[in-house]
């Protein structure tokens, strides 16, 4: 048989990995649901023209043909690259069986053709949350779901987080009150101020927004404000520009951030930050990415934030708000640099020792007992000498080694169970004794000094 080569870009977990993913979703499935957010799953594809539609990523979608089909046939449809886009057309074809404002979260994978590199893979698994209105949706609700994926994050057990926030009415009048020929230009233009230096970004203001050298150099300035309270304010009004759109923005993001304070700690702060942009053209007002302190260089780990106009059937307009998490571009460097780890590999708390073949059946029943009452048991696969079964379990993780009678070379029939990692070994029945807590499932266990270990 050929050696197996790795496909870049598709990263697969190992069981113990696994276990911190599965912890991180549950987490934050908790979290959602605790604000009532329903949980959906869309289709994994989408007519490419729906996929192509309002953004600059039509080269990275993955088309989907049988490789048997005809000429023609399945034409026309692509994997889906992030989960707003499918939500939009879900909102559409299921508009009459919603409640309005509707509120879902999704965590699924996505699929992303462009170069692999370290927090940036072909697939992916992401955790959105939305809420869609019908023909509008008040504003109170930006500061909700920003608030929500801010409390979701702040139980993870990831380095500390900033949520950079700014407003696409803020930016969009600022320039407009410059006199910027080309408004949306100019903010895919500042969006790439993460990959360019800022003389390159103003070059290009000029170039392909129509800005003067002078008109670039306020849109540079005002991407340097950064602010933890409303203080921003006044910063953006200290460098002269009016206009009323830009002043709606102003006030909106304020609101943001007061209304985020209560939630924020020395884990998760939320900031505004004016260079935050997103390329996408259907954001039309709060705009925010997410970054994770020592891992700057991934970039954002996360953003999202309010769209108008991406879901409507020609009659009535679903306006929404949403913040998107990448999990996956969050947990696979954590886990490849050994901040975070499952604590064992597999989820049995007891290893059953079996005795001889001949007396399997009595280690079968004391693993179902343990099971019957939540414990997960596996019996042994072989009845070596019981220093193997033990290193066997040890491998693997298991904390408990369950010893039928006879087993312990008693002939009092009583069960024996030993906790390998102190060496205590101690009476026990099947239908009463139970393991500690922290050891009933596999736990998620960190390195970072303000969270030891995260109990699933």
């Amino acid at each position: 048989m050929s050696k197996v080569t790795p496909l870049s870009g598709f990263p697969e977990m190992l069981p113990a990995q696994r276990v911190v993913e599965r912890e991180v979703i549950d987490s934050l499935s908790r979290s959602f649901e605790l604000h009532g957010y329903a949980n959906i799953e869309t289709r994994v594809v989408e007519p490419i023209d729906r996929l192509a539609k309002g953004g600059e990523i039509d080269k990275e979608i993955y088309v989907l043909r049988r490789l048997s089909a005809e000429e023609g046939e399945d034409a026309g449809l692509g994997l889906h690259f992030d989960l707003t886009v499918p939500f939009a057309r879900y909102v559409l074809e299921h508009a009459g069986h919603l409640e309005f404002p509707f509120r879902r979260y999704q965590i699924q994978p996505a699929w992303r053709g462009e170069r692999p590199q370290e927090g940036r893979y072909r697939q992916f698994t992401q955790a959105d949350v939305d809420i869609v209105g019908r023909d509008e949706l008040p504003f109170h609700h930006d500061v909700e779901v920003v608030r929500v994926m801010v409390e979701a994050l702040d139980r993870l057990p990831v380095p500390p987080l900033t949520f950079s926030v700014n407003n696409r009415k803020l930016i969009q009048g600022f320039y407009r009150g410059l006199g910027v020929p080309d408004v949306i230009a100019a903010i895919r233009t500042i969006d790439k101020l993460d990959k360019l230096p800022a003389e390159v970004v103003a070059e290009q203001l000029v170039e392909q927004a129509g800005a003067t050298p002078e008109q670039a150099r306020a849109c540079l300035e005002l991407a340097t404000i950064r602010g933890g309270d409303a203080s921003f304010v006044e910063q953006v009004r200290a460098l002269g520009v009016t206009d009323d759109l830009l002043e709606e923005g102003l006030t909106e993001l304020a609101a943001v951030l007061d209304g985020c304070a209560g939630v924020v700690n020395d884990h998760v702060r939320v900031e505004a930050n004016l260079r935050i942009a997103r390329g996408l053209d259907y954001y039309t007002g709060t705009v925010l990415e997410v970054f994770m302190e020592g891992y700057e260089h991934l970039k954002s780990v996360g953003g999202g934030g309010r769209y108008d106009a991406l879901a409507s059937d020609g009659r009535t307009t679903y306006p929404g708000v949403g913040v998107s998490f990448g999990v996956s571009r969050t947990l696979v460097p954590l886990l490849a640099d050994g901040v975070l780890a499952g604590s064992r590999s597999v989820p049995s708390a007891v290893l059953v020792a079996v005795v001889d073949e001949e007396s399997r059946a009595t280690s079968e029943a004391v693993a179902q007992a343990l099971r019957a009452r939540g414990i997960p048991a596996e019996v042994s696969a072989g009845a070596q000498k019981f220093g193997r079964q033990i290193r066997n379990a040890e491998r693997r993780g298991i904390p408990f080694v369950w010893f039928p009678p006879s087993a312990h070379g008693q002939g009092d029939g009583t069960h024996q169970v030993k906790d390998i990692r102190s060496g205590d070994q101690v009476v026990a029945e099947p239908g009463s004794w139970t393991p500690p807590a922290d050891d009933l499932h596999p736990r998620v266990v960190t390195t970072l000094s303000t969270q030891k270990e995260h109990q699933q």
